[in-house]
């Protein structure tokens, strides 16, 4: 078994792939790399097998996003290559830093109870911000909104080494996500139902209700390009980060006696912040979030047996942020961590 599996999973990214993949393979110190293919179009496979002898190619039957593809790539890792420690999933648009993996690997080596971890994650294009996809660690408030130490909605950080600490985080990136891997297959993995958006983030929080930690690793850095898969001004986007975070936040909310009333108010600020949409006249993103809306609903039943289950196996009380993020950025103009969560 070896101690680490690097695992980046691929859909038409053949641009990516030939601009990225040289410098992971530079930086792998010794560790093998995967490269998942989710049925792509393009040139990817080919490509690969020309190109990159070295790289383990794995190749999927078809797209099924990030979720399903990352599921299926590490049960063949697994099941046809003898498994890993760890896994490390860095996204095709990652450009990794000599030394990136070490710091990471040590930190979940010296506290089993890590189950998850994530470099700090710096903008490819603006080098010295921190960037939106993880930034050094994330958390979630209590409507289940989520933000950052170094991104809060859209502001971003110069990175001038305040997070240069390892410490607790609620969720880590699926931009470059470390992980124990006998732990994301003894919870079946990500919900595949997400396809891709919030899945590491539902994941982080499944297993920290079984008593496993989530920690983001200062130490080391990687740069992030972002959108590689699908731009953020695609409607599905917006789609996939409505209807899932809802999905995400029936299944995992404490049973405190409020789940409805703030289901309700969720959606009442969801409905609000289209009008952010109409405003600069984008209509599709108007719509994806009542298609978001309209697919929670039907899948409620579902995510109701899954909530149901999930707090059968529950074994740590998860604390949430306890105050309104969109209340303290929009109303009380705070902008950063520090001046959010105090430290």
């Amino acid at each position: 078994m070896d101690t680490l599996a690097i695992v980046i999973l691929n859909y038409n990214g053949q641009p990516f792939l030939a601009k990225f993949l040289p410098t992971v393979l530079a930086n792998t110190d010794g560790h093998p790399v995967y490269v998942a293919d989710g049925a792509s179009t393009d040139e990817s496979v080919s490509f690969v097998r020309a190109n990159f002898p070295e790289v383990r190619l794995i190749e999927l039957p078809y797209n099924d996003g990030y979720a399903g593809g990352y599921n299926m790539a590490l049960e063949r890792v697994r099941t046809q290559y003898g498994g890993a420690t760890y896994y490390v999933l860095p996204n095709s648009d990652i450009e990794v830093t000599p030394g990136w993996l070490s710091p990471v690997l040590t930190l979940l080596k010296n506290n089993p109870k890590i189950a998850a971890c994530q470099p700090k994650i710096r903008s490819y294009d603006q080098r010295e911000l921190l960037e939106h996809a993880g930034a050094a660690g994330g958390f979630v408030d209590w409507l289940g909104y989520i933000f950052c130490r170094g991104r809060v909605f859209a502001t971003f950080e110069t990175d001038h080494g305040q997070y240069d600490d390892s410490r607790q985080v609620f969720w880590a990136t699926g931009a470059c996500l470390f992980m124990r891997a006998d732990v994301f297959h003894q919870t079946g993995g990500f919900d595949s139902s997400f396809f891709a958006h919030m899945e590491e983030i539902d994941w982080c929080w499944r297993i920290q209700r079984l008593g496993y930690e989530v920690w983001a690793c200062g130490q080391s850095t990687v740069f992030h390009v972002g959108g590689g898969t699908l731009h953020k001004s695609n409607p599905k986007k917006t789609y996939l980060n409505y209807r899932n975070s809802l999905f995400m936040l029936y299944k995992n909310w404490p049973a405190d006696g409020w789940l409805w009333p703030k289901i309700l108010l969720r959606l009442v600020l969801d409905g609000l912040s289209s009008l952010l949409f109409l405003k600069v006249g984008e209509w599709s993103d108007v719509g994806a979030i009542l298609q978001a809306h309209f697919a929670f609903y039907k899948r409620l039943p579902i995510l109701h047996q899954e909530r149901k289950r999930l707090q059968q196996q529950q074994t740590t009380e998860v604390k949430l942020f306890p105050r309104s993020i969109v209340w303290q950025y929009f109303a009380e103009g705070k902008k950063t961590f520090k001046e959010i969560y105090g430290v």
